[in-house]
């Protein structure tokens, strides 16, 4: 149980993570993840919590993307059929404590190097489409991650569409952040049974998440976020990181 001056240092760290990781089409489950880590929060309750966070912000997200014209229903579809019914199987795997920590800890580092390495990212022109035949099991293999560690995918999708050249970083953002609010949605379902380990706090920081999430996707709609700020925050998953793999929490 968190006191009440940690609950709202909590708060806020959740604020900072929906409003930088909203800016550029994400939800901030890694960020939840890394704040709630930090605070030593139990594993049991980290993944519902990370996922409950993220359908609020998705959702908030989504429809300020698609308001600005920045999703691509032709690019979304084919990863997230796939990813749907795997992210739903991957809610229902409750992971050993140790190794749920280590493959989170994984996830964290690699969106650390994400954000670092793209931080001065600008708009490049797609140059053709997703093939069907690579978005369907490349979907269905993120959507298994999200659901088994409780991040949306983003971290791993956007990446891959902008190395791949299959969207320019505005439709990334739209197509990423509705790719985050569905296979959140089914990866909580896939273990609703996990709700009962939800932190006491969590309407709290729900508050939280969604006023950030309200504030980033709203300026990321228009604008793409200061470089400092995205390393700035991967300095705070690799410290997250070494926290759950070296420190064990």
């Amino acid at each position: 149980m968190l006191s009440g001056p940690e609950l709202f240092t909590l708060a806020a760290l959740i604020f900072a993570a929906a409003t930088l990781y909203s800016m550029v089409g994400h939800a901030g489950a890694s960020g939840y993840l890394a704040a709630m880590a930090l605070y030593g929060i139990a594993p049991a309750a980290m993944k519902p919590a990370a996922l409950v966070l993220n359908v609020l912000v998705a959702a908030i997200g989504t429809v300020q993307f698609a308001r600005a014209g920045r999703f691509s229903w032709r690019t979304f579809w084919p990863f997230a059929l796939a990813s749907i019914p795997l992210a739903y199987l991957g809610g229902g795997i409750a992971l050993p404590a140790t190794s749920y920590r280590r493959l989170v800890g994984a996830v964290l580092v690699y969106a650390a190097v994400r954000l670092w390495l793209r931080a001065r990212a600008t708009s490049e022109p797609a140059v053709r489409a997703a093939p069907r035949t690579l978005a369907l099991p490349l979907g269905g293999a993120i959507g298994l991650l999200s659901g088994l560690t409780g991040v949306g995918g983003g971290i791993f999708l956007s990446p891959l569409l902008l190395l791949a050249r299959w969207a320019d970083v505005r439709t990334t953002s739209g197509v990423a952040v509705a790719f985050i609010l569905v296979n959140s949605v089914a990866g909580l379902l896939g273990h609703i049974a996990s709700v009962k380990d939800l932190p006491p706090g969590l309407p709290v920081l729900a508050v939280a998440a969604g006023a950030g999430g309200l504030l980033g996707s709203t300026l990321g709609a228009r604008r793409l976020p200061n470089p400092a700020l995205r390393r700035l925050l991967a300095a705070v998953l690799v410290v997250a990181a070494w926290k759950l793999i070296v420190v064990r929490v």
